[in-house]
């Protein structure tokens, strides 16, 4: 993959570069370039920055956990008709609707097992685009000014996959991505005018309450201490625990990858 580069990787990634710039030089110089997004806010800049590029817009993956708010799937065709951009819609491996996915899972897997509910819903379906698309680098809508894990994020990483990344935005803050959706009309979703700071799963998200100042306030909010949804967890350790699932292994005797001893020759 290194040869494919004609630019050093770090050439114009820092606090100090435009997101544009950014962006422009990743067209040029990233394999198989594609951008994945949930429709939030960051993400819908950086396709809009994307849009007006100059270049082809890079297609879209969208991961449809079947859980999402109505209206993040009327943002998801007002965006596809705004832009004309190819949207890859990948859904929980075997479903097409909550019954098929809850017939395989049981109903609500997020509160028996959320990590394996992570797992089938974005992990497994994420590596299944990357894999069918021939997918090499992904452009992100991440931030450190989200928090959490987010809070030392570098804009460009490279996953246990070799699965570049690129978060053009990183040294945004919620203030500028605001203005930015604001001053170029950009379309967002419609539940972040009913209170709500950040919108995934219906089931995990509600708005945020009086005092809440984190920017995904009301993701989680009865998961203490969560801040992602997997997609950038460990894949392996992830992939190890709904394989185990699935025979049925109980949870207690689920190890991390780093810990499944090697049996002797």
């Amino acid at each position: 993959m290194a040869d494919q580069f004609s630019t050093p990787l770090e050439l114009p990634l820092s606090e100090e570069t435009f997101s544009t710039n950014i962006l422009k030089w990743a067209l040029t110089h990233l394999p198989a370039l594609y951008q994945t997004t949930a429709f939030g806010l960051t993400g819908l800049v950086a396709l809009d920055m994307l849009s007006k590029s100059g270049h082809p817009i890079p297609k879209l993956i969208f991961l449809d956990t079947l859980y999402h708010f109505a209206e993040t799937y009327e943002l998801v065709q007002e965006v596809r008709e705004r832009y004309a951009v190819d949207i890859k819609v990948y859904k929980p491996e075997g479903c097409k609707t909550i019954g098929d996915f809850e017939k395989k899972h049981g109903e609500e897997l997020w509160q028996k097992d959320e990590d394996i509910y992570d797992f089938a819903v974005k992990v497994e379906p994420a590596q299944r685009a990357y894999q069918e698309l021939g997918v090499q680098s992904v452009i992100t809508g991440r931030r450190r000014s989200q928090g959490g894990d987010r809070a030392s994020l570098q804009p460009l990483e490279v996953d246990e996959t070799g699965l570049l990344k690129l978060n053009p935005l990183f040294a945004w803050s919620f203030a500028r991505v605001d203005a930015y959706i604001r001053e170029n009309n950009v379309p967002r979703n419609k539940l972040l005018d009913q209170g709500y700071r950040s919108v995934g799963d219906w089931h995990s998200t509600q708005p945020s309450r009086e005092g809440d100042t984190g920017e995904r306030a009301g993701r989680w909010a009865d998961k203490e201490g969560k801040t992602e949804c997997g997609l950038h967890k460990n894949f392996s350790e992830m992939k190890l625990r709904a394989k185990l699932e699935e025979q049925r292994i109980p949870a207690a005797e689920v190890t991390t990858a780093s810990e499944v001893a090697t049996p002797p020759a």
